[in-house]
């Protein structure tokens, strides 16, 4: 199966990626929601370099920015202490467009895949909102945004996006990541874009991100090389004690459907300060490989954590005795 890592600071030098390499990752995400890939040109030569020196072909996969709704640049990380007010829009915290519009009073607003949590207090003359912090903590520039209940419409593709995919194939990417997947359709704009650049060898991923996309999944799976459940902005859709069942569930059809699919998000989310992981995160990775994942994928804990490669070992070695486990059991 395969074990993917996240490109960012903690692995930004080709003798750490090998060192992931060597530890069992092979392959490694890159999120385009911050930046292109032209920006990322010397970090992606680098993971090549440390493929190249173990002797393999790295795959890369680009998380695009898609219909994801996202804070904007904030001068500085900004506190946002419990039981405070705060202002969305503008002069304030920035928040696309399509989002002022979705503000009604008393509507929640969870930020950083749910992390932090508003609830809107009064509307502004200027089509902001002044929201109550519920749950607090640190904002930090180009955040998740999720609106629980609202129906924010915005396009399957940015113009970043298709200037991605237009140099897709130059930089080796072997896969798309399409975020908040809403209908067929999304996919098959991304498909053809990526036809269109000469992209058919490249994979397309469709993230299944909330409700909409879990409900919409039996027409998403023959547009679609591979699932991905990402619990992040998933579980901020339901109930988090009612997403291992709903991950349950999108297993048990993508496996029906005989569509591979990868599991990912907070995976092994301690280990961003830890050496080692918790129990649960551990039985979390095996029993996503016992309901059939084809891939795991860890985000931050590689990206900006303390141990990256140790990250990669667990992840590894976890999926390579869950494995071994479903062998002897068939067996």
């Amino acid at each position: 199966m395969d074990i993917y890592g996240t490109l960012g600071p903690a692995c930004t030098d080709a003798d750490t990626l090998e060192a992931m390499f060597r530890a069992g990752m092979t392959g490694v995400r890159l999120n385009l929601s911050h930046v292109t890939l032209p920006d990322a040109a010397d970090q992606i030569e680098k993971l090549h370099l440390a493929a190249d020196r173990c002797g393999i072909k790295a795959k890369l996969l680009i998380d695009m920015q898609g219909p994801e709704l996202r804070v904007g640049t904030l001068p500085s990380p900004l506190e946002l202490p419990t039981g405070g007010s705060v202002m969305l829009g503008p002069g304030s915290i920035p928040v696309p467009e399509p989002v002022l519009g979705h503000l009604p009073l008393g509507q929640e607003v969870l930020l950083d895949d749910g992390k932090l949590l508003l609830r809107v207090t009064a509307r502004r003359a200027d089509g902001g909102a002044l929201a109550e912090v519920i749950r607090g903590g640190t904002l930090r520039s180009h955040k998740s945004i999720a609106l629980p209940g609202a129906d924010v419409r915005s396009p399957a593709m940015t113009d970043t996006d298709r200037a991605n995919i237009l140099v897709a194939g130059d930089y080796g990417v072997t896969g798309v990541m399409q975020p908040f997947v809403r209908s067929r359709r999304d996919l098959e704009t991304v498909r053809a874009a990526l036809d269109a650049a000469g992209g058919r060898g490249i994979r397309l991923l469709a993230k299944i991100e909330n409700l909409t996309g879990a409900e919409k999944l039996p027409e998403l799976l023959p547009a679609a090389d591979e699932i991905v459940i990402a619990r992040g902005d998933l579980g901020n859709a339901l109930p988090l004690w009612e997403l291992p069942a709903l991950q349950k569930r999108i297993a048990a059809q993508c496996r029906a459907a005989g569509r591979p699919f990868m599991v990912v998000t907070q995976m092994l989310a301690s280990m961003e300060t830890s050496p080692v992981p918790t129990r649960a995160e551990v039985s979390d990775v095996f029993n996503a490989v016992l309901d059939g994942a084809a891939s795991v994928m860890v985000t931050g804990e590689t990206a900006v954590g303390q141990y990256p490669v140790e990250v990669i070992r667990y992840l590894a070695n976890t999926a390579k005795e869950a494995e071994k486990f479903l062998r002897n059991f068939s067996a």
